[in-house]
């Protein structure tokens, strides 16, 4: 064995012990849900064969010829008895691109398919693509909804000035795609969301209406829009059904994260919200639930966060942010919770649907002001001392 192919065994034997590690439950946590002590997914992840050149007259030094930067914000699907991540795979050039990994548990033991998904363009092509949510709708298709990122030409001298849609693709395998036609709306939009059934015989969206890129402006919150035609999606009426607050994790803007679980008691919601801090945006994930004869009329917000960057966790290209979208609930209830930690690598929390129902619905909503929130506090410690 030459020096250079035992370099390349090296490497491949540290690679499988980082795939094959076993996942474990951190102790003590909130009772909501479990977080693990590891990554699920990293920039370490990926395949060598998308970084390495192992032709060694092309590359006697072992180089990575393409590096990786992120893992991150990944839609989901049980496909095939597997739990199945749409990657958000973020290159050293700063493009994403979509990649699966599948695992045969949901907490460990993730690797990515042989080759990342070519997804077609739309009339336009985007230079960039991203946050993809996955959903398997009751008309047989699978969806992807993603951001799809193009520089605003309306600005030819400003580098960082861009425009988002709500670009659509749709599947039978997760492997060939059909592009769609980007959903047409009168504002930006970077967080949309497929309902995964017919509401009055028409396709749904959770949407977020942004005056631009980054700033939502005069954009409420969480939007809700009805459509005849996904083949040529266009939102004319659009209502907010999850408004943000002044002095909330809403403050700045929020957004669905992955399409809501559907349950006996409602619908399960998972979102982002981000507030301003002296450091920063903060990202934080909390949830909420609709009515199941009304999905636009919320029936239970618990107040504050759900979910937060803790520890290492809190570090990365992105400090300060907790992302989700997406999720898988077996038939057995528990649920599988998958979220990016500082844009750059992804991790699991798993709970079950009893537990998400309670939470949400015993859990006080935010009172909007310290003198509600000191006595909601009060009135638990009174319950407390009657025990």
């Amino acid at each position: 064995m030459t020096e250079f192919e035992k370099k390349v065994a090296a490497l491949r034997t540290h690679h499988e012990e980082l795939l094959s590690r076993k996942n474990e439950p951190i102790e003590w946590g909130n009772g909501i849900y479990d977080k693990y002590k590891y990554p699920i997914l990293t920039a370490a992840h990926i395949p060598l064969e998308w970084k390495y050149d192992f032709n060694e007259k092309d590359n006697p030094y072992l180089m990575q010829r393409i590096m990786c930067n992120a893992a991150l914000n990944s839609g989901a699907i049980k496909w095939n008895d597997k739990y199945c991540l749409v990657v958000r795979v973020e290159g050293a050039d700063r493009k994403s691109y979509f990649a699966v990994a599948e695992s045969p548990n949901g907490i460990d033991n993730f690797r990515f398919w042989d080759e990342p998904i070519t997804m077609p363009d739309d009339v336009i092509p985007a230079t960039n693509v991203y946050d993809m949510r996955i959903t398997q709708h009751e008309d047989g298709w699978i969806y992807g909804v993603f951001c799809a990122e193009r520089h605003d030409d309306s600005q030819p001298g400003n580098l960082s000035a861009a425009t988002a849609t709500a670009g659509i693709a749709r599947t039978k395998d997760l492997k060939t795609w059909y592009r769609l036609p980007d959903l047409k709306t009168k504002s930006q939009q970077r967080n949309v969301v497929l309902h995964p059934e017919f509401v009055d015989g028409k396709y749904a969206f959770y949407t977020r209406p942004q005056d631009g890129f980054i700033d939502t402006g005069s954009g409420g919150g969480i939007g809700w829009a009805l459509v005849d035609d996904i083949t040529n999606a266009e939102v004319k009426d659009e209502k907010i059904i999850n408004a943000r607050h002044y002095h909330t994790i809403t403050e700045v803007k929020n957004g669905e994260g992955p399409h809501p679980i559907k349950t006996p008691k409602g619908w399960l919601h998972l979102a982002h919200g981000v507030r301003a801090t002296a450091d920063g945006l903060r990202y934080v994930l909390y949830m909420y639930m609709t009515s199941l004869e009304d999905p636009t009329k919320v029936i239970a917000q618990p107040g504050g966060y759900f979910l937060v960057p803790e520890g290492d966790e809190y570090y990365g290209d992105v400090m300060n942010v907790a992302f989700a979208n997406g999720w898988i609930a077996d038939e057995d209830g528990k649920v599988f919770i998958y979220y990016a930690s500082a844009d750059t690598r992804m991790h699991v929390a798993t709970s079950t649907i009893d537990k998400l129902i309670d939470y949400c619905m015993n859990t006080p909503e935010d009172g909007l002001y310290t003198a509600a929130s000191v006595e909601t506090i009060k009135k638990l410690i009174a319950k407390n001392r009657n025990l």
